[in-house]
């Protein structure tokens, strides 16, 4: 499928070494002046060749616009067309025959007997660039109801600091290395989700799943929760001048799928990046045994460059699921 939502959604299209990314963003309401250079600033966050710790395939990331949007910005509540041109590429880095461990190249094949080996075709986290374009329009939506979320590395190779040396090392060594990012999205008012198979924090753990080498989902205490007896988890209620609330947010903000009006907080942990500087036993395409020798640009640690399309899809469906509860932006 390529294309994700309900009442806003976005559907993408593009290889990673094909001439452009491009996606439609459609159900986002007329008469809503969208912020191109907050846009713009959010995209540079994903764009790589910035870092000696990030891939150095440097592209501009710059979104050209098609239709939707008046030339002062002005959305017009039609769909949203938009590429972004690729341009630094080496598709003589890949092999057409060799089939990469730990990629999608073999899972391709046998799905559509035939891949796009130039840098993983659609399977490569070049895609992310459209949530991104989709996803900072969806967070300009949310803060006019005063809605932020922000994501940050939480982890790298199981360590709570140390960061740029650890990926550095990694790096160093033609290896990489693994990574957790956190995520809260603040202010977003209780009632939201769609019980029963339209769980708010199933649709996160959807989104979120989506993103190129997330191998695993949480939100509030997650796993940790299997390790507790109740009475030490309650989230007791409190009532003041402002209402009804929870003394602690143990339960991440959402509970029987609905949030709850807490901070919603969730986290994903992203595999080590599958391609090594180092040279790996394979096959090719037809079962005979190779060898792939290092080649190739890409990022020693995904969670790096992750931060940002985490905060995009988490837009996206927070955004979709209030548009789906009747909740207006204009």
């Amino acid at each position: 499928m390529n294309t994700f939502g309900q009442r806003l959604r976005l559907t993408t299209f593009g290889e990673s070494h094909g001439p452009a990314m491009g996606g439609v963003l459609d159900g986002v309401p007329p008469r809503f002046k969208i912020d191109f250079e907050a846009l713009q600033r959010g995209l540079d966050r994903r764009r790589p060749g910035q870092s000696a710790l990030t891939t150095a395939r440097n592209e501009a990331d710059r979104p050209e616009f098609l239709s939707g949007i008046t030339e002062e910005g002005i959305t017009l509540g039609t769909p949203i067309g938009f590429i972004v041109r690729n341009g630094d590429h080496r598709s003589s880095d890949y092999s057409a025959t060799l089939l990469r461990p730990n990629h999608a190249d073999y899972t391709y094949m046998l799905r559509y007997g035939i891949r796009d080996h130039r840098g993983g075709g659609r399977a490569s986290a070049r895609e992310t660039v459209n949530w991104c374009v989709g996803g900072e329009i969806a967070r300009q939506l949310l803060a006019t109801k005063g809605i932020t979320i922000q994501a940050r590395l939480i982890s790298v190779g199981g360590q709570e600091s140390g960061f740029e040396e650890i990926i550095a090392a990694a790096k160093k060594n033609g290896d990489s290395v693994g990574a957790v990012v956190g995520c809260v999205a603040s202010g977003v008012p209780g009632g939201i989700g769609d019980p029963v198979f339209g769980k708010l924090h199933a649709r996160l753990a959807q989104a979120i799943m989506s993103i190129n080498a997330a191998k695993g989902f949480d939100y509030g205490l997650g796993f940790e929760a299997a390790n507790q007896l109740g009475s030490n988890v309650m989230d007791i209620f409190e009532a003041d001048e402002n209402g009804i609330h929870t003394a602690t947010n143990y339960s991440g903000g959402i509970q029987g799928g609905i949030s709850n009006g807490q901070d919603i907080w969730f986290r994903v942990a992203f595999k080590p990046t599958p391609t090594l500087m180092k040279d790996i036993l394979t096959v090719d395409i037809e079962g005979a045994q190779n060898i792939l020798k290092a080649a190739g640009r890409h990022d020693p640690c995904v969670g790096v460059r992750a931060v940002p399309v985490v905060e995009a899809m988490t837009a996206l469906t927070i955004a979709d699921a209030m548009l789906a509860d009747g909740v207006s932006f204009t």
